[in-house]
């Protein structure tokens, strides 16, 4: 970036939803790391970063594409999330199964997850990791949904502390 470009000011946040309502932050940070607790961290960085480009809450995208490079995983592989469908080889057959999900579960909107969708899930994870994939992307759109209605400003987070 060239050192004469003027940046646009931050916005400022609504409110900080989390000191005003601590026992919702709390039960969210720990559905978030009992559901998470299981799985592989870089699946679970994944479906966070899938779910919050879809939501568009830049906060979470900061958060967690900062966690996911301090973990280890690639600026690559973060980048193509917004493309996975035509990026399929930069993912395990795992990570693909959970993204798909994490979009279906997300963009609820559209209608029931599509059994097809499920079963593509069902055959990389069992029950019980299943179960765990879904209460993370359930986590994830929350927090989601507090970020974005209560503006939470991107750009601040240190890698590694979540919560």
């Amino acid at each position: 970036m060239n050192t004469t470009t003027t940046l646009n000011n931050e916005h400022t946040p609504r409110t900080d939803w989390s000191a005003h309502a601590p026992e919702i932050f709390r039960a969210l940070v720990r559905l978030d790391s009992v559901a998470g607790g299981t799985l592989d961290p870089a699946l679970v960085n994944l479906v966070k970063i899938r779910a919050s480009q879809i939501n568009h809450c830049a906060f979470c995208l900061d958060m967690h594409s900062k966690d996911a490079l301090a973990a280890g995983d690639t600026a690559e592989r973060i980048i193509q999330l917004t493309a996975w469908e035509e990026s399929r080889h930069f993912y395990t057959a795992r990570e693909v199964a959970a993204i798909e999900l994490t979009e279906a579960v997300t963009v609820i909107t559209d209608g029931f997850v599509p059994d097809a969708v499920y079963a593509r899930a069902a055959a990389v994870f069992d029950e019980t990791e299943l179960v765990h994939l879904i209460g993370v992307i359930v986590a994830i759109n929350a927090f989601n949904r507090f970020g974005v209605a209560t503006r939470m400003v991107p750009g601040h987070y240190v890698a590694g502390a979540a919560h």
